[in-house]
C-alpha cells in the first residue's frame, strides 16, 4: 500500500450521505476512522493502537508527517511499537530492522554490508490525514481514498469556535456505545446531577428523517413544553454521532457534541469526544483540560460504562435477539432500533456485529470476562495528553514534598538551635500537606466514579 500525510481543509459532514448510496453492503475498508487527537499524541515515540484487532502504528518521519504501518515486524512478529523512532524510521526493539514511509525495510543490523534486504521484508502502510486536530487512517488501499469522506465540522473552523476534546477507551464494541449515545431519553436518568435532572424524564418526540447506507438523520426535542426546538441527533457511518442544537442561528450561536469512535477491535473501543460551541463561558474556557476531564468528563462517562458492560453481557447470556429481548418505546427508542436496524441491513461485511434481528460474531471472550471494566488510568490518563502530564507532576510533587519533610524532620532533630527547629518543623508540615494535597489530586486520575 502506498501512503500519503496532509491535513485537510474542513468539508461538511453531510456529504457522507450524498455519495455511494447505490451500494447496499457498508465496505468497512472503504473508510476513515479517528486515531486520536493530535495534542495526546507521544512527541518522540510510537504511538499503538487496533483496527478490529489489526494491529497498527503511528509515527513522525523525518519531515513531521505521520506515518501508519502494521504493528508487526516480518521478522519474528515482534511490535514494531515497542521499538523507537531514529531518524524518521521506525526500529524494531528485538533485532533492530528498521522500516519507513511505505512500509519498506531500510536496514537490518545481521545482513552483510553487501547483501539485499529481501523484498518481503515489508510491512503494509496506510494513509493518513490530519483534520481538525484528529489523525485519521484509511482503512483500504490508498489510491481508493476519498478524502471527502472524512466527516468534519465546519463551525469548528470558525475562529470563535471552542473546543473541549476528551479520549477513553470502552470495554465494549463500538455498536454498543453508539447505541448508548444515540438514546436521549437515558441522559435525564443515568446522568441526572451531571447532564440532566430526574424531574425532567419524560416522554420525548423522535423523527428519523432519513436512514441510507451512509447513516441516519434524526432529531427530538421534549414533549412536556410545546414547540421546542429541535436537537438534530445523526449517526454518520460508521465512526461518528453528531448532536447538534437547532433554532439558535438567528443569534449566531452555534454549538454541538461530536462523539468519535474506532472499533479497537472485539469488546473494545475508543472514542474522541468533542464539545463545541461559541458561548462557553470564559471560566470553561480559562479550565486545564485535565481538570475538565476529572471533574466532568469522566463522570458522564463512568456514569454509563458499568451499565453498558452489563446489558452487554445480559444479551449475550441470553443468546437472543435483540428484537426478542428489547421492549422499545416509539418516545425514547425510536433512533436505538434504527441504528441496530441499520447494521441488519448494511452491516453484514463487519468482522462483528449486533443488528436488531441478526448478529456476527458477537460473546465475549474469557480474557474479556475478566477485564476490569472501571479503569480510569490505562482507560483515559495514560492516553490523554494532558492528564498524563498532569498526573505525572502531581506524583513527583507528593514525592519531593515526603522526601522533603522527612529531611527537615531529620534536622529538627539534630538542631540544636530552637529556632531552626520551629522553622524545619513548620516547612516539614507544610511539606506533608502538599505532598496530601498531591496524592489526594492524584487520586482523581487513577480512581474511577461510581454510581449509588
Amino acid at each position: 500500500m502506498s501512503l500519503e500525510t496532509k491535513i485537510l481543509q474542513a468539508t461538511t459532514p453531510t456529504s457522507t450521505f450524498e455519495t455511494l448510496d447505490q451500494k447496499q453492503e457498508f465496505n468497512w475498508r472503504q473508510c476513515w476512522y479517528p486515531v486520536a487527537f493530535v495534542e495526546d499524541l507521544p512527541a518522540n515515540r510510537p504511538y499503538s493502537f487496533s483496527l478490529y484487532d489489526e494491529p497498527l502504528v503511528l509515527f513522525k518521519n523525518q519531515n513531521g508527517q505521520f506515518i501508519c504501518l502494521t504493528d508487526r515486524c516480518p521478522h519474528r512478529a515482534a511490535r514494531l511499537s515497542d521499538g523507537q523512532i531514529i531518524d524518521g524510521k521506525i526500529e524494531c526493539l528485538y533485532h533492530g530492522w528498521q522500516f519507513g514511509d511505505n512500509g519498506q525495510c531500510l536496514h537490518i543490523p545481521q545482513l552483510p554490508t553487501d547483501a539485499k534486504i529481501p523484498v518481503n521484508a515489508c510491512v503494509s502502510s496506510f494513509k493518513v490525514l490530519e483534520l481538525q486536530g484528529i489523525i485519521w487512517m484509511w482503512a483500504g488501499e490508498a489510491e481508493t481514498a476519498i478524502d471527502e469522506l472524512i466527516p468534519s465540522l465546519p463551525d469548528w473552523e470558525k475562529p470563535e469556535c471552542f473546543s473541549l476534546d476528551y479520549v477513553r477507551d470502552l470495554p465494549y464494541d463500538q455498536s454498543y456505545f453508539i447505541e448508548n449515545v444515540i438514546d436521549p431519553a437515558h441522559v435525564f436518568i443515568s446522568h441526572d446531577g451531571l447532564l440532566g435532572s430526574r424531574k425532567d424524564a419524560q416522554a420525548l418526540e423522535i423523527e428519523v428523517i432519513d436512514s441510507n447506507i451512509q447513516g441516519i438523520k434524526g432529531r427530538w426535542r421534549g414533549t412536556r413544553t410545546p414547540n421546542l426546538p429541535w436537537i438534530s441527533l445523526d449517526f454518520i457511518a460508521p465512526n461518528l454521532i453528531l448532536y447538534k442544537r437547532f433554532g439558535n442561528e438567528q443569534q449566531g450561536r452555534f454549538g454541538g457534541t461530536a462523539l468519535y469512535s474506532i472499533p479497537l477491535g472485539k469488546d473494545r473501543c475508543r472514542i474522541l469526544l468533542r464539545n463545541y460551541s461559541n458561548f462557553f463561558p470564559q471560566k470553561i474556557k480559562l479550565m486545564p483540560r485535565w481538570l475538565d476531564h476529572i471533574l466532568i468528563r469522566n463522570k458522564i462517562l463512568e456514569g454509563d460504562l458499568q451499565l453498558v458492560v452489563e446489558q452487554k453481557a445480559q444479551i449475550e447470556r441470553l443468546g437472543q435477539n435483540l428484537k426478542e429481548v428489547y421492549l422499545p418505546l416509539k418516545t425514547s427508542d425510536t433512533l436505538v432500533v434504527e441504528y441496530r436496524k441499520w447494521l441488519d441491513k448494511f452491516g453484514s461485511s463487519l468482522p462483528f456485529y449486533q443488528g436488531y434481528s441478526t448478529s456476527k460474531n458477537v460473546g465475549s471472550s474469557e480474557f474479556t470476562q475478566k477485564l476490569i471494566t472501571l479503569d480510569r488510568f490505562s482507560q483515559h490518563t495514560l492516553l490523554c495528553g494532558s492528564c498524563n502530564r498532569a498526573y505525572q507532576v502531581t506524583n513527583t510533587v507528593k514525592q519531593s514534598c515526603i522526601g522533603v519533610a522527612i529531611a527537615l524532620a531529620f534536622v529538627a532533630i539534630l538542631a540544636d538551635d530552637s529556632r531552626i527547629k520551629i522553622a524545619a518543623i513548620s516547612v516539614s508540615i507544610v511539606a506533608v500537606i502538599m505532598s496530601a494535597i498531591a496524592q489526594t489530586l492524584k487520586t482523581h486520575f487513577v480512581r474511577s466514579y461510581t454510581r449509588h
